[in-house]
């Protein structure tokens, strides 16, 4: 799922490209990405783009009269802009918003249908989308320790709850937890002062040198190659592959549709956390430790 660096850098390409110009004709290639009837889609038609935001992982395209375009990528999709002259074909196309300059296409590879567009009248009805999540890069340590102490979860969830923290996901919450070296699985009400001051500066951190690694690979383009699995990330997608500080295996956690990864010797003392499917299938043979998993 595209998060907060992705995000940014979307908007940073897309600002040049739209702002101020009319949002000639929006075409949906599936109805079902459309998720609101009133007002219809077709009330943004020829209405100028007076500004893009975020709203912790979703695009807003503003415009004229108060009308917002809320974009939703999910975990499988992704926005893409081409020339005048050239088009995208094909059932991986959910929608095109046709501007003066080219064309903005929302795509979705796989089969399962979760991208979708909102088109709202008002701040009032745009306030709703807001989860009420932390912006970490302009909060204070003060506001992020007491984000983090308001309910007990692990870590992993709480920074990947949109209530609590703002544009973080399942990739680059597993950054954050191996530079700061702590547990996935550790819980907030746990964390010691020294802790909570380690995972704020790696989570502002992970969140700007991402986003700066982002810009660099798009160069003055558009962001082509989103993806949750990048080269150069230290555990997130690497699992059995060596941890770029110790070597060690990174391990995995896997859940649902969900996994995380770790370093067990750089976060968890060395100590290997139980995977449920794979422990359910190994019994007394899953391994504790990384010394035993490694062996």
């Amino acid at each position: 799922m595209p998060e907060l660096p992705d995000v940014v850098v979307y908007i940073e390409r897309l600002t040049p490209l739209v702002l101020g110009q009319p949002l000639v004709q929006v075409h949906l290639g599936s109805p079902f990405v459309l998720r609101t009837v009133d007002p219809p889609v077709s009330e943004v038609d020829g209405r100028t783009v007076t500004g893009i935001r975020r709203l912790g992982k979703r695009i807003v395209l503003a415009l004229e009269g108060e009308l917002f375009v809320v974009i939703h990528l999910m975990i499988a999709g992704r926005l893409r802009w081409r020339a005048p002259g050239k088009t995208l074909r094909g059932k991986m196309v959910l929608a095109e918003f046709a501007f003066p300059d080219g064309t903005l296409y929302l795509t979705e590879a796989g089969s399962k249908r979760r991208a979708s567009i909102h088109v709202v009248r008002g701040e009032a009805a745009l306030a709703g989308f807001e989860r009420g999540g932390l912006e970490v890069l302009s909060a204070s340590l003060a506001g992020f320790s007491a984000r983090l102490r308001s309910e007990n979860h692990t870590l992993k969830r709480a920074l990947t709850d949109p209530r609590l923290m703002s544009g973080i996901g399942n990739a680059y919450s597993d950054e954050i937890l191996h530079r700061a070296k702590l547990s996935p699985l550790m819980l907030t009400s746990r964390l010691s002062d020294e802790q909570l001051s380690l995972l704020f500066e790696a989570t502002r951190a992970t969140l700007t040198d991402w986003t700066d690694r982002l810009r660099t690979d798009a160069g003055s383009g558009f962001p082509e190659k989103v993806t949750a699995f990048r080269d150069g990330m230290a555990v997130h997608g690497r699992f059995r592959q060596p941890c770029p500080v110790c070597g060690a295996p990174v391990q995995r956690i896997r859940y649902a549709e969900n996994e995380t990864n770790y370093c067990a010797r750089c976060q968890t003392g060395g100590r290997v956390l139980a995977d449920r499917s794979l422990s359910r299938l190994l019994k007394d043979d899953w391994p504790r430790s990384i010394e035993e998993w490694e062996a």
